[in-house]
């Protein structure tokens, strides 16, 4: 963190020469005084402004931290230097005095990023969240995302997959509209990124910073409707020497937990008690196959970064490499990845100022499709080898004949199985700055992005793999999709200080954009031989197909012009107003634009004269926000309508047909939120206590959806501009420095809080329901539609033959909702009209970190947590197929009714059923979502700079050792499970039946196990 700060620094070197004061002769008797500047790791501070007290006498460091000057001998020297708490240093006849400045714990995030410029901290009157690159690596991950969670309030980060690579889901205060994306936009180095955010290597960010409310997002318009992430990149500094920097881990993984699966014995009683299934030939009651045991590999995951950053009197560059693998536990599943990148930042003269940022990277994941319900379907008591030793290819259950899983198995065989993407991407930004000559603080800025993205995806799974027949004919699949993405900005900035107490920064900008994808996909099947794999489908003996839905194309542009007037007084009094207006070619004409204001204050209260006399406080601002922003929320050509086809036969001729599937819609305008967001930013005890507390309420208008047709219009939908939504919620963060150097001792801790309430607030034409989605107004976009599960039967219950006619004793009990007759009895047996709305959102959520630290020695722990909510586990739901409870296949290990075990969650094996599961088992699948998980545990060892140091050429060595996903507690689903409580599939994945659940909904499926990591790292710079 503090070396961050450094750099902040030193980038503000020349703005200080600004303030450089002109040196008097003294007319009292003087000394020459030389000296040195460093920081409290040995590094020189270029740039240090060096005053005689009391004089306007001064001097400043140059790029050593080296200063001269000349003093009367009896006089005290002042050196500032911003992020760096100031020093006064008497004379007292010295020729030598060297100095070191410790930093300002204040100043250090006084500068944050706010889109298209930035702010002081105290000046922000947005909603606004930092966080600085090397508390991001605190958590070792592949991407971003995974380094975020639990750090920022505000900012949810859901898994939506265990595999290596996968990135997680974020909703910046919660979900918005029904149809469209409610993902952030991602802003690299000022222009909006064209890629997937786990195309961002975490080694290379300097900082993140996350604009929330509407009027911090109104800036970027349409594309910032669901909040801003904007990232930047680590640069290289003016006036530094080339630094070479070396940062890699290398980590084992094991498995945080195996899936709770019942053993043999208890297999065995399982399929007794229900009393409906027999052994087969490949199974007996004295076998005990642990299958996930036989599955599982060893696992690692690595990761290097090498940069070199510098720059000269009128430049700077940083120039860097990175490799990245992830081996999962599963055989043939792991990510590599493999990034370049660059930054040169150059001064031409006085006046012009051009420069590049190129973030390059390619990847490549194996094994992707490769699940566990087949393995975690095997009996138990099935045995998987022949009389000679060698493993079988299938093996039967009473119902079922499945292919054997184990690690021997997949790793055997060689070309009859691929699964891989292949990704490169390259997303480039040049621009050119010009200073208006004449007009002081007036710039030009150009900006361009040229970005592109290309995905190769293969797979292949040979003749009777993975399948019971042995003779199921082989498959391959070929995919290619290409984006291309320019943008050209233009920013006319005027940035001046007027007396010294009034700050004012205008920025201009007028933009466009555009984006081509388009995607191919192929599959064929009886490839003719193994080696070809997916690499030449025309030769397949079998069908080839070429599906219209998997086939796309789309362009799309965006025209843009905003203006935003940033003033404040006195640094306390602040405001900022941004008026947007954007013109989207998705939408209809006379609907393609939508200008929309937002405005913002502030008042720091401390910086009033009757709040001087309350030394513990040092900073108290309120804030408040108005804004509007909108969302483009629908596919390019909606406004069109969309046709499909249809083959018909006529005799002995074959002829496609072309049909209407959706209607266009000619008024398919803007989905809109409106957000008011109230705020409070404090620091107390000499900024050792800091935090901000938020609330705010955002209502979205005139949300896009598609609106359902009858039959008998022979059209299915159309998209229309109906429903409206609400999210409002609160936040809170604290950050303390407990022990500040005492003793050597140092000690700091965060934590965050936030809630966000979700509510739907309107559907079409009036409805209150869309069953078939789900939706239900005066509820949270994302529930359950399902029974309430309160109990099972249980043995003299009244009214089981009424509600549950031909049920059993020990079946699962819901809840019923109809009414009674005069004498108590229900009047109706349980029926679809008892389905319930469960809602899945937790009721509030957070992160904490600490870090305790022992002259070069420290200790940190990094957290999340929530509480409430519903967690959906398909494991244990009927749509897993898992937990039938009646011995068919392998069953989750669960405590089930009996008899003689009458009070359990679980029910009766053998009971009523629905289908092959038990009656009402999908409620099965819901618990309590609550946990605290400890996400980090890191230990490590800084080296003084020493001789030692010196003769090997490094200025920095770090070792670290950090234990990743140590343990969960508070987890009614951990203790149920003794798996992780995070989700890891949406609701249509890693599951037997894909419908049961609105695949936007996310649930713990039977995906890649969760791992536990250990890892060893080391930071080195030369």
């Amino acid at each position: 963190m503090k070396k961050n700060h450094r750099l902040l620094s030193k980038r503000v070197f020349f703005a200080l020469t600004l303030f450089l004061s002109v040196s008097f002769v003294s007319l009292s008797q003087e000394i020459r005084v030389t000296g040195k500047v460093t920081d409290t790791n040995g590094e020189p501070l270029p740039g240090v402004n060096i005053v005689v007290q009391g004089t306007t006498t001064g001097t400043i460091t140059n790029i050593n931290g080296e200063y001269s000057l000349s003093v009367p001998e009896d006089a005290s020297l002042r050196f500032n230097f911003v992020g760096f708490e100031p020093i006064v240093v008497p004379v007292e006849n010295r020729n030598v005095i060297d100095v070191v400045m410790k930093e300002d714990l204040l100043a250090l995030d006084e500068i944050v990023v706010v889109g298209y410029g930035t702010q002081r901290k105290e000046a922000v009157t947005g909603s606004v969240a930092s966080i600085k690159g090397e508390e991001l690596n605190e958590v070792a991950s592949s991407n971003v995302t995974e380094a975020l969670q639990g750090r920022l309030p505000g900012v949810q980060m859901s898994r939506t997959s265990t595999k290596p690579g996968s990135e997680m889901q974020i909703r910046i205060r919660g979900t918005r509209s029904l149809n469209a994306s409610n993902d952030p936009l991602i802003v690299l180095d000022g222009i909006p990124f064209a890629g997937s955010i786990g195309d961002i290597n975490p080694n290379t960010i300097q900082s993140v910073d996350i604009l929330k409310d509407a009027s911090a997002t109104a800036i970027y318009g349409s594309r910032g409707a669901n909040g801003v992430i904007l990232i930047t990149s680590k640069k290289g500094q003016k006036g530094q020497a080339a630094k070479v920097s070396y940062n890699g881990y290398y980590g084992i993984k094991t498995l945080f937990a195996e899936y709770p699966m019942m053993d043999g014995p208890d297999f065995v009683k399982l399929r007794e008690a229900a009393g409906q299934f027999t052994n087969t030939l490949d199974e007996s009651n004295d076998i005990n196959t642990d299958w996930q045991d036989m599955f599982y590999t060893s696992a690692m995951v690595t990761s290097h970064d090498l940069s070199i950053a510098g720059g000269g009197e009128n430049s700077s560059y940083n120039f860097g490499i990175g490799y990245y693998k992830d081996e999962a536990v599963i055989p043939g599943q792991d990510y590599e990845r493999f990034s370049f990148r660059g930054t040169l930042d150059q001064e031409i003269g006085e006046y012009l100022r051009l420069g590049f940022t190129s973030n390059n990277n390619y990847s490549i994941s194996n094994g992707d499709n490769l699940s566990l319900y087949g393995l975690l379907s095997l009996s138990p008591i099935a045995n998987p080898y022949n009389e000679d030793g060698s493993l079988k290819r299938t093996v039967q259950m009473p119902l079922d004949e499945q292919w054997v899983y184990t690690e021997e198995t997949i790793n055997n065989l060689g070309d009859k199985w691929i699964d891989q993407d292949k990704v490169f991407g390259s997303y480039n930004t040049l621009f050119g700055e010009v200073k208006i000559p004449g007009i002081e603080g007036l710039k030009y800025r150009l900006n361009i992005g040229l970005n592109f993205r290309t995905k190769n995806e293969g797979s292949y799974t040979g003749e009777g793999v993975f399948a019971s027949n042995a003779t199921t004919p082989s498959t391959a699949t070929i995919a290619n999709s290409f984006t291309t993405n320019w943008a050209i900005e233009n920013l006319l900035t005027y940035d001046r200080t007027f007396a010294d107490k009034h700050r004012l920064n205008v920025v201009a900008l007028y933009s466009a954009e555009e984006t081509k994808y388009n995607k191919s996909q192929v599959s064929a099947k009886d490839i003719p031989a193994d080696h070809f794999q997916f690499y030449n489908l025309g030769r397949a003996d079998g069908e080839i197909t070429i599906d219209p839905a998997d086939q796309d194309y789309e362009v799309s542009g965006l025209l843009s012009w905003m203006g935003r007037v940033m003033y404040s007084f006195d640094d306390r009094y602040m405001v900022m107003a941004t008026i947007r207006s954007d013109g989207s070619s998705r939408l209809a004409e006379g609907h393609k634009w939508h200008t929309y204001p937002a405005v913002s204050v502030g008042w720091n209260i401390s910086e009033e004269t009757f709040m001087q006399d309350l030394d513990f406080i040092n900073n108290l601002k309120l804030r408040v926000g108005y804004g509007q922003t909108s969302n483009q929320a629908v596919d390019p050509y909606k406004t069109l309508g969309l046709l499909n086809t249809r083959p018909y036969n006529f005799g002995s001729e074959f002829a496609t047909g072309f049909y209407v599937s959706e209607l266009p819609n000619d008024e398919l305008g803007w989905e809109y939120s409106e957000t008011w967001n109230y705020g409070v930013d404090f620091s107390l005890l000499g900024h050792r206590i800091s935090g901000t507390f938020e609330y705010y309420v955002q209502k979205t208008k005139d949300i896009l959806l598609e609106v359902n047709l009858p039959s008998t219009s022979g059209v299915s939908s159309y998209m229309a501009n109906i429903g409206e939504t609400q999210n409002k919620g609160f936040e809170i963060s604290l950050n303390g420095i407990i022990i500040d150097d005492l003793n050597g001792w140092t000690w700091e801790a965060g934590i965050n809080l936030y809630s966000n309430k979700n509510e739907l607030v309107a559907l079409a034409s009036g409805q209150d329901r869309d069953e078939s989605n789900w939706w239900f107004v005066g509820h949270p976009i994302n529930v359950i539609y399902d029974y309430e599960r309160i109990g099972l039967w249980q043995e003299g219950d009244p009214y089981l033959d009424i509600l549950e006619p031909g049920g059993n004793v020990g079946m699962i009990k819901v809840k019923y909702t109809g009414g009674y007759n005069e004498d108590g009895t229900p009047v109706r047996q349980i029926g679809p009209d008892d389905r319930q709305v469960i809602e899945v959102d937790p009721d509030f959520q957070g992160g904490f970190n600490t870090r305790v630290a022992y002259k070069n020695v420290d200790f940190s722990a990094v957290g999340v947590f929530q509480g409430g909510g519903t967690l959906i586990s398909t494991l244990y739901s009927a749509s897993g197929y898992l937990n039938m409870l009646n011995g068919r296949r392998g069953n989750v290990d669960v405590d089930y009714w009996t008899p003689e075990n009458p009070n359990v969650r679980y029910p009766k094996p053998g009971g009523i059923t629905d289908g092959d599961n038990p009656k009402y088992g999908s409620t099965l699948g819901y618990f309590d979502a609550s946990y605290l998980k400890i996400r980090t545990l890191t230990l490590g060892y800084n080296f003084n700079q020493n001789n030692w140091l010196d003769k090997t050429g490094i200025d920095r060595c770090r070792v670290y050792f950090s234990v990743q996903n140590p343990f969960v507690l508070f987890s009614p689903y951990h203790k149920e499970s003794g798996m992780d409580p995070e989700t890891n599939s949406y609701g249509n994945e890693n599951v037997a039946v894909t419908e049961t659940y609105q695949p936007r909904l996310l649930t713990i499926g039977t995906n890649t196990p969760s791992t536990r990591n250990f890892l060893f790292g080391i930071n080195l710079t030369f």
